[in-house]
């Protein structure tokens, strides 16, 4: 089912919420408890996101009683990964290990080797966090091996680095490092921002431990901005305490206090001790239940054979009822029927949304999008001047909705021109002329877009009445082959790669603020159309290609 492919890749801890919940209604209408199970799964993973764990322990074991009420065995093992994963956030070490040994037992015996590897990698953090050195690293040992097996990118990514936090409470801080760095990159690529933040947090200690504070301010507040633009309380709080110990070292001690005091602020938005004691009675009430399951049951078995016996009597009232049964089993697959449509509807809408038309015909119709190579097409990256700086003096939802009014006005000049969007990397915007279907003259419509995005940036850092944040612009272009294609299982994302993606980055890292950069191949295509005027440059270094030769562009006065 698309809706729960979608909830399942969502990372935004809003939308995660609703689409879980949607789920849970067309899971019900379906009677599906499968997709049940995973929309209360999906729905605790969001509360998690969101720091109340209370309501995410609630939803983990609405799930649980889910998967043990219809013998759901690899179910049961992956809710014991998340339930183990809380409590492990509240601190309670002993409850943590032992739902982790549960789900550890429980995959084993259903053979679902990535979930199994994803309970040792988590035992095997929580044995970090409690010192136990050896025993995490042979549980990441085990978990590093299955996920190597499988290919699985993200959990290579998790294992690495957290053989790196291992290596750096040890001592071996050149191991430490090459491990941490490596993984950033990894999760960086795929978009994973969480554990982001804690191993940026690492790196940031190892270098305190060098005495090298500068780098280590540097890695602490990269954490601290990747944290409060994804909402990430833990991680915020985390952050701020680091922020606060390199301030103390440098003699700082008034900026130390002031960080100090946030980092209290999220620990005790996220841990309080209401929270620990509400915590430990939806445990209570979890055993309760599951007491009470074997209760029903037992007397179910009761009733069970007194309807044997009874039997004989109720076979005329039943075939009365048949057919009023009948008909109201029609009726109400009808409705179900509709509801379905519905949201198989809605789940094609958003997935349209996320690949191109015709992509995103491909993978309903064969579960695949095959790789196509494009001979001619235009690649545009944008990038802000000074972002970090000024996203350091705004609110997470200030500068968030700052980012939102840009990019919705650039996806709406793009659409004008017929181009097509590829993704955003923070404060970059990328995107393509000629693809997945042919545009004609795509390079001088992807120009046109460019110089109406830099008019509006300009025109906007100029209004006096804009409130929210004022950037200049850089711009690049360049044309040449590219591939194209679909990346991910559960998350979609439609990309492109080759050289002229490269050059075309290159391009806008060389550009000028207000201005648009192009290659010597978009040169050759502009030059015939007279409304374009161009710069030369002459040949400047590009990183990884040597000299380019370069031009500006606008239009003719």
């Amino acid at each position: 089912m698309l809706l729960q492919e979608l909830v399942d890749a969502e990372t935004n801890a809003e939308k995660k919420l609703t689409y879980s919940l949607q789920l849970i209604v067309t899971a019900n209408s379906m009677d599906s408890n499968a997709y049940k199970y995973s929309g209360y799964l999906q729905k605790g993973n969001a509360y998690q996101m969101k720091g109340d764990l209370t309501k995410a322990l609630e939803s983990y074991f609405e799930a649980s009683r889910i998967a043990d009420k219809n013998d759901l065995i690899d179910k049961k093992g992956s809710i014991n990964i998340s339930i183990a994963d809380a409590y492990s956030i509240m601190g309670d070490n002993e409850t943590s290990v032992r739902y982790y040994r549960e789900a550890l037992e429980l995959l084993e015996e259903s053979g679902d080797s990535i979930n199994l590897a994803s309970a040792q990698l988590n035992l095997g953090d929580e044995y970090f966090n409690q010192k136990k050195l050896d025993s995490a690293l042979y549980l990441f040992s085990e978990s590093g091996k299955i996920f190597k097996a499988k290919d699985f990118e993200l959990g290579e990514a998790y294992n690495i680095g957290n053989v790196g936090l291992v290596y750096a409470e040890m001592g071996e801080i050149e191991k430490a490092e090459e491990n941490l760095n490596h993984a950033v990159d990894v999760l960086t690529k795929l978009g994973d921002y969480q554990p982001i933040c804690v191993y940026l947090n690492a790196i940031s200690d190892i270098f305190e431990e060098k005495n090298n504070t500068s780098k280590a301010l540097e890695y602490a507040l990269k954490s601290l901005n990747i944290s409060k633009r994804f909402g990430l309380k833990d991680e915020i709080g985390e952050a701020n305490l680091r922020l606060s110990d390199i301030y103390e070292k440098r003699g700082d001690f008034k900026e130390s206090f002031s960080y100090y005091k946030e980092h209290i602020k999220y620990r005790d938005s996220v841990a309080n001790v209401k929270s620990v004691q509400k915590m430990a009675s939806v445990r209570a009430d979890d055993e309760i239940s599951k007491k009470q399951l074997e209760v029903d049951l037992a007397n179910q078995q009761t009733k069970t054979q007194r309807i044997i016996v009874f039997a004989i009597a109720l076979v005329l009232l039943f075939i009365i009822f048949l057919a009023i049964s009948l008909f109201k089993r029609n009726k109400f697959m009808r409705n179900a029927n509709e509801t379905i449509a519905i949201e198989k509807q809605r789940s094609d809408d958003l997935l349209t949304n996320i690949l191109p038309e015709e992509t995103a015909e491909e993978l309903k119709q064969h579960g695949v999008v095959k790789a196509k190579q494009f001979d001619s097409v235009s690649v545009l990256f944008t990038d802000f001047k000074g972002f970090t700086e000024e996203a350091g003096k705004l609110s997470p939802e200030k500068l968030v909705e700052s980012i939102n009014f840009y990019f919705s006005k650039f996806d709406e000049i793009i659409e004008k021109y017929e181009l097509e969007k590829i993704k955003t990397i923070g404060d970059a915007y990328m995107c393509a002329g000629g693809l997945p279907f042919p545009v004609e003259n795509h390079t001088a419509k992807m120009c046109q877009a460019a110089l109406e995005i830099t008019e509006f940036v300009k025109k906007t850092k100029r209004s006096i009445n804009h409130k929210l944040a004022k950037f200049d612009i850089r711009v690049g272009i360049n044309t040449g082959s590219v591939v194209a294609g679909v990346v991910g299982t559960t998350k979609f994302q439609y990309d492109i790669w080759g050289d002229a993606v490269n050059i075309a980055a290159r391009m806008e890292s060389a550009s000028e603020p207000g201005r648009v950069n192009i290659s010597e191949s978009t040169y050759q295509i502009l030059k015939q159309f007279d409304v374009f005027q161009f710069t030369p440059r002459g040949e400047i270094e590009a990183k990884g290609k040597g000299k380019i030769q370069m031009y500006f562009v606008d239009y003719v006065d």
